[in-house]
């Protein structure tokens, strides 16, 4: 049996060694050709050349620095306690509470990501006249408009929408356009519903659109009715419904003077729910509101803004110059002029000091119950608080107009502007209460900018729009995204200042 195994396994042995010997030749041939390696370990040998001199170099300064350590043990003795009583001063000291250093250039503080533009709106002349986030972050609408006088109501215009996070982005083809027979005002996305989107429009209408439905977008809209604004929606807010969680009302601020709640019915109308009038009759009679003296155009509602820690309160701007503070819960009735088919009710509770002219924009502070900013025509922006009459801080930006301010939903102390001279200004009152932080050349030629909005989701991210048609969305770095650890202390210090 031993001898059957040893004549089958010898013939297979002698074969596969002489294949194998055979492949090898040409191995070690190509082998031979990379050689070269050989040429590297002299590099290598020339790295312990430079080791020995470096050693050399290093004995050679250690013989030139000679210390005397008796006289530097007497001198450390000597000052022992002086050192010790001034570190004492430093560690008690409060002088450098949070204090951040910046290794930001201010080059790099803010970077335009994106320019998003619809060519044929810009072939109308056509402005942008507001910006919006949907609810994820990652979609920037934009509205088209007229903001510098005539009659647009019969315009065509357009509202355009960009997802920011799709890879075949083409910013001067947006994935959603809706045309509009009224020239469009303002924009909200719905604050949970990423696909609606409400605007209101110059004609005075108001019509919500869901950009999932690309045939029909159109949802509700309120029509033209006696209900209607008879001018120009200038600001729309999505309001969540207390009694149905599922559904949300929307709110509407025009220069006639009407604040309108609308709820959403099955026939795709948008009906009136309730609503105010800032009317001259029902402003209190205080006397810091003597100067409203001018009737009916010093109440043209422009702007609107929501306290974040009291869902009743809200600030308006309206075009006689004024904030005013209102509440949804007055019960005082409007004697507005024109017909409604619910009782129109007057909120103003406390005027505060005005601007050289309209208010354009008004905005609450998301982390301090009494703040708000204002600004106008005047181009200043005024720092409020609603326990006194009088700014805080009143700080002139533009020579022009200012079209916008809003708080940053992150930075305590940052708030952005939109300038007539086509600059945006990002403000820190951590760094100065007197100059902007960074001033952004948004559009050139001193076209103005209209509108900007912060992403709530995406805090690195601002959108501005501006007169030439175009959206930019500027990338803020760390500087306006992240937290002081005294920020909070700092903005409570600026709401308790008192002025005379």
């Amino acid at each position: 049996l031993a001898a059957m195994f040893a004549d089958g396994t010898a013939p297979g042995a002698d074969v596969e060694s002489l294949w194998r010997s055979a492949r090898t030749k040409s191995c070690q041939t190509e082998q031979i050709s990379t050689v070269e390696t050989a040429a590297q370990s002299h590099t290598s040998r020339d790295a312990t050349v430079q080791t020995d001199q470096s050693k050399d170099a290093l004995q050679d300064f250690q013989q030139e620095v000679q210390v005397d350590y008796t006289s530097l043990l007497s001198f450390l003795q000597r000052v022992e306690d002086a050192v010790i009583k001034e570190l004492n001063k430093n560690w008690k000291s409060r002088a450098f509470d949070g204090f951040e250093v910046n290794w930001t250039d201010q080059n790099e503080a803010v970077l335009c990501l994106h320019t998003l533009s619809y060519p044929e709106a810009q072939d109308q002349n056509l402005q942008v006249t507001s910006v919006s986030w949907n609810a994820t972050g990652s979609v920037v609408a934009c509205s088209y408009g007229r903001l510098d006088g005539g009659d647009w109501s019969t315009e065509k215009s357009y509202v355009c929408t960009w997802n920011l996070d799709r890879r075949g982005l083409n910013p001067q083809h947006p994935d959603l356009v809706v045309d509009v027979p009224s020239s469009v005002m303002c924009l909200a996305f719905h604050p949970s519903q990423p696909a609606l989107i409400a605007g209101g429009l110059f004609s005075g209408e108001l019509v919500v659109w869901d950009t999932s439905r690309t045939e029909d977008p159109v949802m509700w809209r309120t029509g033209m009715t006696d209900d209607t604004h008879t001018d120009p929606v200038y600001q729309v807010n999505w309001l969540p419904d207390a009694k149905h969680r599922n559904n949300s009302r929307l709110l509407s601020v025009s220069t006639d003077g009407k604040i309108l709640v609308w709820r959403e019915e099955r026939d795709g109308r948008l009906a009136l729910a309730e609503g105010f009038a800032m009317v001259a009759q029902q402003i209190p009679r205080s006397t810091w509101l003597k100067k409203f003296t001018g009737g009916e155009a010093a109440v043209g509602v422009t702007s609107l803004s929501f306290s974040h820690f009291d869902h009743r309160v809200f600030i308006v701007g309206v075009e006689g110059g004024y904030s005013l503070k209102c509440s949804t819960a007055a019960e005082t009735l409007a004697l507005h002029p024109t017909r409604s088919s619910v009782p129109l009710r007057a909120p103003a509770e406390l005027a505060f000091s005005p601007h050289g002219g309209p208010v354009y924009s008004v905005s609450c502070s998301p982390f301090h119950r009494n703040l708000f900013l204002s600004c106008g025509t005047d181009g200043q922006v005024h720092l409020h608080s609603m326990l006194q009459t009088q700014p805080l801080i009143s700080l002139q930006l533009s020579k022009k107009y200012l079209f916008c301010v809003r708080w940053s939903p992150v930075r305590p102390l940052v708030f952005a502007a939109a300038s007539g001279e086509g600059d945006v200004y990002l403000f820190d009152f951590e760094k100065s209460s007197q100059k902007p932080a960074v001033s952004i050349k948004q559009a050139a030629g001193e076209c103005p900018v209209y509108c900007l909005e912060f992403n709530i989701k995406q805090t690195q991210l601002l959108a501005a729009g501006d007169a030439t048609g175009t959206v930019k969305v500027w990338q803020l770095s760390s500087d306006f995204t992240e937290q002081g650890p005294r920020e909070l202390n700092r903005l409570e210090q600026l709401a308790s200042e008192i002025t005379d």
